[in-house]
């Protein structure tokens, strides 16, 4: 057996030792616990262990919250910047009892890029991530699982949520060149960016925004990041195209923030 629950036993962990320290470690023991019942048992599709897994993961914060703790939680810069990125890809936003929650979603084929969001957002999470498994598809009748977690309902995300959202809709508010920092584009391509391997340029899934809004982001993104980016009819609506021609620009300006697992979405 490799390095298990009975090998954890071994560990010594004082009364000081932190929570998410004794977690991690257990985490770690159950994922090899299940890399070993998968040979016992003949599981060799790595998505099955990983959704063993993702099921076994303890609640980091399983309580409900007071009022009085919903006022202490507040939004580093970094992560604030993170958040604009991902609203303005898939992250979905939800309005009750006067706070904001938060709805991170992706395709089961991008695991590791929520298991890295929920590393950082964490704290405002009341449980890890699950897989949630779908409706056969009407036009291909394949099952597309996801994997998702949400935030706690809180005070300090009514502010983006003001901003970004109108009647319950998504909008690009007129101060988002203020908003819009290179972590905030490097997250909103790794959530709803793709690339073009053969003619290497990056698309952004911009056709749930109005046309002068689509044109708003592109002169932000034009003049305030020295990129030429235009928009191409996709449907009835439009998408933002970052050319082959500004590519160098965006990966020397992206490089730094660009979560690892996502880097090939700008070419790299």
């Amino acid at each position: 057996m490799t390095y298990g629950l009975r090998k954890l036993s071994l560990i010594k962990i004082g009364s000081g030792t932190p929570l998410i320290f004794i977690v991690g470690l257990l985490a770690f023991a159950v994922y090899n616990q299940l890399i070993e019942l998968s040979k016992i048992i003949n599981i060799s599709d790595s998505t099955s262990i990983d959704q063993l897994f993702i099921s076994s993961l303890p609640l980091i914060n399983p309580k409900r919250l007071k009022n009085k703790e919903k006022l202490a939680f507040s939004i580093p810069s970094d992560l604030k910047d993170i958040l604009v990125g991902l609203i303005l890809g898939d992250l979905h936003g939800r309005y009750r009892y006067g706070n904001t929650r938060f709805v991170f979603k992706q395709g089961l084929k991008n695991k590791d890029y929520v298991y890295h969001l929920y590393e950082l957002f964490s704290k405002f999470c009341p449980s890890a991530p699950k897989i949630k498994e779908s409706l056969p598809d009407p036009r291909t009748g394949k099952i597309y699982n996801s994997v998702t977690f949400s935030t706690y309902t809180l005070p300090c995300f009514n502010e983006l949520y003001n901003l970004f959202y109108l009647s319950g809709k998504k909008v690009i508010p007129n101060n988002i060149r203020e908003l819009l920092t290179p972590r905030s584009l490097a997250y909103w391509i790794a959530d709803d960016g793709s690339w073009n391997k053969v003619q290497k340029y990056v698309s952004l899934s911009t056709e749930s925004f109005k046309l002068e809004e689509v044109e708003l982001l592109i002169e932000v993104l034009n003049t305030k990041f020295n990129l030429r980016c235009y928009k191409c009819k996709s449907g009835t609506a439009y998408k933002i195209i970052i050319p082959s021609y500004s590519i160098e620009v965006l990966q020397t300006l992206l490089s730094p923030h660009m979560p690892l697992m996502m880097s090939h979405k700008i070419g790299l």
